[in-house]
C-alpha cells in the first residue's frame, strides 16, 4: 500500500507513543494530523498538524478527520489516546469499611479508551473508503489494502493488575473490537490490527515511583528494561507495511507477564 503523499491521523499524538508514531509517519512522507487534547509535550514534529479535541466527542473526531482529508486522501489511523485509573472494584477503606468503586471513574476510562477508539475506527474507515472511491490510486490491484488502522491495547488486557479494572477491561474490549473491525472492514479493504504494549518509557510511566517501576522492569524477561516509544512506532509502521497482517494483537513487552502479588491480610 502506497502511503507517501497520503494523510494519517494519530490520536494522543502530542506525546509518548503517539508522538513517536507521528514522527515515523511524517518521515515516510505522510501528512499527519495529531489529534490530542493537549499541546506538544516536546518539540513539534515538522510537518504534523495539531488539532485539539476529545476522542469521546464524535463531532471533534469528525473535525480532525476533515482536516486530514483536506490535505490528502486518508490512509492510516493510529489510536494512541488513552488513560488509566487506580481503584479496586471493592476494597476496605482506611476506617475499615468496605466500599465499592466509583462507577463514574470507571466509565471515564472506558469512554476514552474504548469509545474513543471506536469513533476513530468507524469514522476513519468511512473516510478512507470515501477517499478511495473519489480518487482511486493508479495501478490499484483490487485486492490489497486501501487503508490501515492500528489500535493500542495493553498487556493489561490479558493480565490486569490489582486496581486496574477499568483500564484492563477497556483494553480487553479494544482487543475484541480489533478483530471484529477487521472482519467488518474486509469488504472495504481496510486492515485493522492492535499493539499491546507492556512497560514503555512514556511521560505517564515517568510519574511512577522508582521502586514500583523497578518491580515492573523485573517482570520483563529480555531485554530487562522499559520499552521505547520508537519501538512502538517501528511496530506500528510494520503493521502498516505488511499487507498480510490483519486482525492481530501483537504484544510489545519483552516477554513480560504481569504477576499477581497477594496480600497477607484477608477477610
Amino acid at each position: 500500500m502506497q502511503i507517501q503523499g497520503r494523510s494519517a491521523i494519530v490520536t494522543g499524538g502530542a506525546s509518548g507513543l503517539g508522538a513517536a508514531t507521528v514522527a515515523s509517519l511524517a518521515e515516510r512522507g505522510m501528512h499527519v494530523v495529531v489529534f490530542d487534547r493537549q499541546d506538544w509535550a516536546g518539540a513539534p514534529v515538522t510537518g504534523a498538524h495539531l488539532v485539539h479535541g476529545d476522542v469521546t466527542d464524535a463531532a471533534d473526531v469528525a473535525q480532525a478527520i476533515e482536516v486530514a482529508t483536506s490535505m490528502a486522501p486518508l490512509a492510516v489511523v493510529v489510536n494512541c489516546a488513552g488513560v488509566g485509573s487506580a481503584q479496586r472494584v471493592a476494597a476496605r477503606s482506611g476506617s475499615g469499611q468496605i466500599r465499592f468503586a466509583d462507577a463514574d471513574a470507571f466509565k471515564r476510562v472506558v469512554d476514552i479508551n474504548l469509545l474513543g477508539t471506536f469513533h476513530l475506527v468507524s469514522q476513519g474507515a468511512a473516510a478512507i473508503a470515501d477517499g478511495f472511491i473519489t480518487a482511486p490510486p493508479p495501478g490499484d490491484d483490487g485486492v490489497d489494502s486501501i487503508g490501515v488502522i492500528v489500535n493500542t491495547a495493553s498487556i493489561a488486557a490479558f493480565e490486569g493488575q490489582v486496581g486496574q479494572a477499568a483500564y484492563a477491561a477497556s483494553k480487553a474490549a479494544v482487543v475484541a473490537l480489533t478483530f471484529t473491525a477487521a472482519r467488518d472492514l474486509a469488504p472495504l479493504r481496510i486492515r485493522v490490527n492492535a499493539i499491546a504494549p507492556g512497560l514503555i518509557e512514556t511521560p505517564l510511566i515517568s510519574t511512577i515511583r522508582d521502586d514500583v517501576k523497578g518491580g515492573l522492569v523485573d517482570a520483563v524477561v529480555h531485554p530487562r528494561r522499559a520499552g521505547r516509544p520508537a519501538e512502538f512506532a517501528s511496530l506500528a509502521l510494520h503493521l502498516v507495511d505488511n499487507e498480510y497482517i490483519n486482525g492481530e494483537v501483537i504484544r510489545l513487552d519483552g516477554a513480560s507477564r504481569l504477576p499477581f502479588a497477594p496480600e497477607a491480610a484477608r477477610l
